[in-house]
């Protein structure tokens, strides 16, 4: 036991004498390793439950997994003047979430993944929409360019479009939809407790769809679910500290390692070999949401610079 200590003293030492930036992208590294992981096993249990039920057991032990940071706390993390926003966060992320896991069930997780980047695209033009956000031609430029991707990935009128694929695009605009909310929430919300609302409102909306489908199933089973919401809860976690250690648009270019991830999960356990109009859509997507995510930041330091006072 002292030996643990010792040594978990000694990493933390060493964590903190990192800077900012190798936090943050460190951490964001283990969040596309832990998202990739959860993927996988999400497409593997599914063989013998249904997505519905998976996603209700996912929340459920992602919560429990939070449970020892809120009682940390003593719940303080809870207080909020805003419950109607988190629930209606909840809602759009739930369906969001069983369409995801539904198209896991049904499609190459590599072509999955790749459609999934189409989120910041989306993100971008409700930006403009909802929070009154300008963009000028390069923008729309570049979100011309990502939707070019998804063309490319989708191939529609030379092959049938897939379920899965609807899917998960009708998924990642509804987490663009959720994204605002956060952005709206986090201005008067800790990021902890946007996190903690999203796992009790998805585990209250996500029992009436389990139990609508449910199946019964061994304790083999549950053990691979309590693994999806560990994974799923270390992958969350991460990806909200990365955040705060450092700009989402040094971070981003390492997003792109999910796909890398699931392609190598898909081939290795499910001899899924994506094809080259996926992995090249995905490129395209993805480094248009790149490119919107960059020329964000460039705007807002140019802004800063000139509201800036004189030395």
């Amino acid at each position: 036991m002292g030996a643990l200590t010792s040594g978990l003293q000694g990493f933390s030492a060493v964590w903190c004498r990192q800077t900012p930036a190798v936090r943050g992208i460190l951490l964001m590294c283990l969040s596309t390793v832990a998202f990739s992981i959860m993927h996988g096993l999400v497409r593997f249990v599914s063989e013998v439950l249904p997505p519905f039920q998976i996603a209700f057991f996912r929340n459920v032990f992602g919560l429990a997994f939070l449970l020892p940071l809120l009682m940390r706390s003593r719940f303080a993390i809870l207080r909020t003047k805003r419950i109607g926003l988190h629930a209606l966060r909840g809602v759009i992320n739930i369906v969001a979430m069983l369409m995801f896991f539904t198209a896991l069930s049904i499609s190459p997780i590599a072509k999955v993944t790749a459609l999934s980047f189409t989120a910041p695209i989306f993100m971008a033009i409700l930006a403009v929409l909802v929070l009154g956000e300008r963009f000028r031609i390069y923008r729309w430029l570049a979100i011309l360019f990502g939707f070019l991707g998804m063309l490319i990935i989708l191939r529609p009128g030379l092959v049938a479009i897939d379920t899965g694929a609807l899917l998960v695009t009708c998924s990642a605009a509804l987490w663009a939809v959720a994204m605002v909310l956060i952005k709206i929430l986090s201005r008067t919300e800790s990021s902890l407790t946007i996190v903690a609302y999203m796992g009790i409102f998805l585990g209250i909306f996500s029992i009436f769809p389990a139990l609508w489908v449910w199946q019964p199933f061994g304790l083999q089973t549950l053990g691979w679910m309590i693994l999806i919401g560990l994974f799923g809860s270390i992958a969350q976690m991460s990806l909200s500290q990365s955040l705060k250690e450092t700009d989402p648009t040094a971070l981003m270019p390492f997003d792109f390692l999910k796909l890398i991830w699931t392609a190598l999960i898909g081939a290795w356990f499910f001899g899924e070999i994506p094809d080259i109009y996926t992995m090249i859509g995905a490129t395209v997507i993805f480094s248009s949401g790149l490119f919107i995510a960059w020329r964000e930041r460039q705007t807002k330091q140019t802004a800063s610079s000139h509201t800036a006072p004189l030395a």
